[in-house]
């Protein structure tokens, strides 16, 4: 039997796992996809907004060329922690079901094959971040082939028309890259201005594309349904209506934002808070209400997700293997309940 089962091999899970090993743990990471399977999915050219040693994890530097991490480089440098500390990994495995107690749990997985695996383990840690549920637009036409709500690249999309909806850094910066790569683009966002949570150097290249003309940008605007080669739009909430407006389109990104599982966490029993979605969570050993099962990272947030990035997800490993290790509390920097 394990002593710890880790579900998520994002960097906090991966650093949940190595804390875990150096108190003693014989730890496996599972991970319905492959490592550090969000920033995989990241669009292919990002830049991170925090600095290198705000990622680090284990204690193991991180070295970018630049002064911020690329994609590529996150991705290289969580490969190389994962093999300097060995971690025992099963990737591709999606987990189905906990069952059991404290003590003693199943875990049960499915891998992309079909193949059923099941694990024992006395302690689990959840750390399935949130970036692979999409917030969804709930119109006529979201399921359609031409709809995403994620982003790579804008080289496929050249001399093509195609609409980017959101108010954020996501949807600034691919309607950005869209712009650059030739893409005819119509940013959309039910808000009257960007957010103002925009990253400060993305801000002044957004408004200048926009008041140029180089980017159009509907705001106030909120999309009603989504057809093969237009979207429908109307006013945004609590305007009066001007009547529906449509936009020839070819391609449409919906970048408006992401959430955990909370499905998951509740079948497991961990209870949530009705307004928040914050899951009940010990502030010190991020224990859940379900004795035995620990949280970490994003998903202690709730609905607040930028509450938490790597930055602080990562220092709950540390905490959380001291509890399993019946070590006491040791202080440092805690994201908060």
């Amino acid at each position: 039997m394990l002593d710890v089962i880790v579900i998520g091999a994002g960097p906090t899970g991966l650093a949940c796992a190595i804390e875990s090993n150096r108190a003693g743990l014989r730890t496996l990471a599972i991970d319905k996809g492959c490592l550090a399977n969000s920033l995989f999915h990241y669009p292919t050219n990002m830049v991170f907004f925090t600095t290198p040693e705000l990622m680090e994890i284990g204690g193991i530097p991180m070295t970018t060329a630049g002064e911020k991490a690329t994609r590529l480089e996150a991705l290289k440098y969580y490969r190389k922690v994962a093999q300097h500390f060995a971690l025992e990994l099963r990737l591709y495995a999606r987990v189905e079901h906990i069952a059991g107690h404290d003590g003693k749990f199943e875990i049960a997985t499915r891998t992309e094959q079909g193949i059923e695996n099941r694990y024992e383990s006395k302690k689990v840690v959840i750390a399935t971040g949130y970036y692979d549920l999409p917030n969804l637009l709930n119109v006529p036409g979201e399921d359609l082939p031409k709809v995403s709500h994620y982003y790579s690249e804008a080289h496929p999309f050249y001399s093509l028309d195609v609409a980017v909806i959101g108010g954020g850094n996501s949807a600034a910066e691919a309607a950005l890259d869209l712009f650059r790569g030739g893409a005819r683009v119509t940013l959309i966002h039910r808000g009257a201005q960007l957010r103002e949570s925009i990253k400060y150097w993305l801000r002044p290249d957004i408004e200048n594309r926009i008041r140029a003309g180089e980017v159009q940008a509907l705001f106030g605007t909120r999309v009603s349904r989504i057809e093969r080669d237009q979207i429908v739009c109307s006013d945004g909430v609590g305007r009066p209506s001007s009547g529906e407006q449509r936009i020839r389109n070819d391609f449409v990104f919906a970048l408006i934002g992401y959430h955990p599982d909370f499905e998951f966490l509740r079948r497991h029993g961990i209870e949530l808070d009705p307004v928040s979605q914050r899951p009940q969570c010990h502030p010190e050993t991020y224990e859940s209400n379900v004795p035995g099962i620990h949280l970490a990272g994003v998903i202690v947030a709730g609905l607040k997700s930028n509450e938490i990035f790597i930055e602080n997800g990562r220092f709950h490993g540390a905490r959380i293997a001291r509890a399993l290790a019946g070590l006491p509390a040791a202080g440092g920097e805690v994201a908060p309940i």
